[in-house]
């Protein structure tokens, strides 16, 4: 059993599925619909499970009732299944780089340990801490994401109105062939974590990112804008890094699961291709709402663009 099994429980690896949903007095079916739900295999008979599974999915079962029926619980549930599996692969990829890095280190001199063995050591350690900061974290989240439902100018719950940014690094595909994977790996990271703390700097949220792209999103579209430049400073315009592009639009989208939708979203990624390295790209809507005394913006040659027929976006540049 691994030393990252949650608590200290001492039927882990003693019950099986059925076992699990009799004990929590909860429906055989329901139970792996829950299961599923949260990103686990299926396992058959298999006595993998313990009293802290059942207590979960007694906890579970516990909260439907008035405005949470089944359906809702299992969205939930799902969305939290993803986090939980996306953070725990990154946890555990950082740790074990981190891991192999030191161990290479230490190899020269003879020294050292299994790298995944020394990373989750690490992780047992750190533990503790690391939940008390996920639920903190989390409560953070949460209460901006009230916030801004709040401040949303549609009057529909989920619907609003937002400068939406999408950049990528220029011919990823061509450059990955010509590195290593360990260097494809630090290279998405270094994006990543620049990207991310420009759209913090500014206000903004990151959506997802792709790789060799971001989805970022701003309230504001002289932030967004701020945001788009900021990513050209820190990546395209570092002589160590790829070159970037980045296109912004503006307009109503739709929150939901962690994820916006809608025609903003969509026009922002086409117009990276049509961006110039390491500049900016903006739609009609976006170039409205800056200010004229403070943005310089010039029509690019009308062009089809994909699910938008013929489009004249726009380049844009600080006065």
């Amino acid at each position: 059993m691994s030393p990252l099994y949650p608590g200290n429980d001492p039927e882990a690896g003693t019950l099986t599925a059925d076992e699990v949903a009799d004990r929590a007095g909860v429906p055989f079916d329901q139970a792996k619909r829950l299961w599923r739900a949260l990103g686990f295999p299926e396992v058959g008979g298999e006595a993998i499970f313990g009293s802290n599974d059942v207590e979960a999915l007694r906890r579970l079962q516990g909260s439907l009732g008035g405005t949470l029926d089944l359906d809702l619980v299992v969205n939930l549930t799902r969305g939290l299944g993803q986090t939980m599996a996306r953070l725990s692969d990154w946890e555990i990829a950082a740790l074990v780089h981190q891991a192999e890095t030191r161990q290479g280190e230490e190899g020269a001199a003879g020294g050292g340990v299994g790298a995944l063995e020394s990373a989750t050591k690490v992780m047992v350690d750190f533990n503790e801490t690391f939940e008390e900061l996920m639920l903190y974290v989390w409560r953070r989240h949460m209460g901006a994401a009230v916030a801004r439902l709040e401040a949303a100018s549609s009057g529909e719950l989920g619907t609003t109105q937002l400068s939406v940014g999408f950049a990528d690094i220029v011919q990823f595909t061509a450059l990955s062939n010509t590195l290593t994977e360990q260097k494809i790996g630090d290279l998405v990271e270094l994006f990543e974590s620049r990207c991310a703390d420009v759209v913090a700097v500014n206000r903004g949220r990151i959506i997802k990112s792709l790789g060799d792209s971001v989805l970022f999103v701003n309230d504001d579209p002289i932030r967004a804008y701020d945001t788009a430049e900021g990513i050209i400073n820190v990546i395209g315009r570092d002589a160590r890094m790829p070159d970037v592009r980045v296109g912004l639009a503006t307009g109503s989208v739709v929150a939901r699961l962690g994820d916006v939708y809608g025609p903003p979203v969509n026009m922002a990624a086409r117009l990276t291709a049509v961006a110039r390295k390491n500049r900016i790209i903006i739609d009609e809507a976006t170039a409205a709402l800056l200010p004229d005394d403070q943005f310089e913006t010039r029509r690019l040659p009308a062009r089809p663009v994909r699910g938008f027929g013929i489009v004249e976006p726009l380049t844009v540049r600080r006065n």
